[in-house]
């Protein structure tokens, strides 16, 4: 029995893979199929189309490289950089004397590190795209924003229940009976600014402006990306083909696992 159960997890895998490699198969069709355009493009199209039918009226799937600017910048907590997003996490991690049963059903008591989030923030900010043609308006509520690691450290105990790091403070308290405090680990990731970015999304008329934003369509993807569209298409690309490997792998093991439970049931 325990072989089909075995197999059960490893077909339930499969299912997980398949739909994350679908996902990336559809990113990767997002980015081609979106039209490359500069903004001054996208400008003149938006005034041909008001012309015709009005001002307000045109949405279409676009994608645009350009320069990440902003006149008023996040900034980033931990590391103190002017950025367009960012988002942090603080855990500590601490060790604690646990009772356990082994499999003969006898209890013993050993040390188990683990951890625990102490805070987490995220913020995003609008701000524009810059080419040589001229500056578009983006706003990033609910895209993909591929971020660079500006933070990734772990600092001992301290001392007076206060921890501190770059513009974060935060008062620890009293730890949980049994547990030693080991450190705190900061975590920090941003997009910064006046970095080449291509952005994938939907070109929306507000009447007075144009801005870059999330696509009303649920499989149109939403992208901000520090590379260029080949390089976002190709990664996705061999991300699909390494899980659906994968996932073909996991499916004839499943099979496998769950057969030859059948057969020792049986015999």
């Amino acid at each position: 029995m325990g072989f089909v159960v075995a197999g059960v997890v490893v077909f339930v895998v499969a299912g997980v893979l398949f739909f994350i490699q679908r996902n990336q198969h559809n990113r990767a069709n997002c980015v081609r199929m979106a039209r490359a355009a500069t903004v001054a493009e996208l400008e003149t199209m938006a005034k041909e189309i008001a012309q015709e039918i009005g001002g307000g009226s045109w949405r279409e799937y676009v994608k645009v490289a350009g320069e990440i600017v902003c006149d008023r910048p996040l900034t980033a907590p931990l590391s103190e950089q002017p950025c367009a997003h960012y988002r942090m996490t603080v855990r500590r991690e601490y060790e604690e004397r646990v009772t356990v049963k082994d499999s003969e059903g006898k209890t013993r008591e050993e040390t188990q590190r683990s951890s625990e989030t102490m805070s987490t923030n995220e913020q995003s900010v609008p701000f524009v795209l810059r080419d040589r043609t001229g500056t578009i308006e983006v706003d990033l509520e609910s895209a993909d924003v591929e971020t660079i690691t500006v933070v990734d450290e772990f600092r001992a105990e301290q001392p007076g229940g206060l921890i501190s790091f770059g513009g974060f403070t935060l008062a620890t308290g009293t730890p949980s009976m049994g547990r030693r405090t080991l450190g705190y680990h900061y975590h920090e990731v941003i997009l910064p600014l006046h970095r080449q970015a291509t952005i994938v999304a939907s070109i929306v008329d507000q009447g007075n402006s144009l801005v870059l934003k999330k696509p009303t369509e649920r499989d149109k993807h939403f992208i901000v990306a520090l590379r260029t569209a080949e390089d976002i298409t190709k990664a996705a690309q061999d991300q699909a083909i390494l899980l659906r490997r994968i996932m073909i792998g996991c499916v004839g093991l499943g099979s496998v696992l769950t057969l030859v439970g059948l057969v020792n049931a049986v015999f």
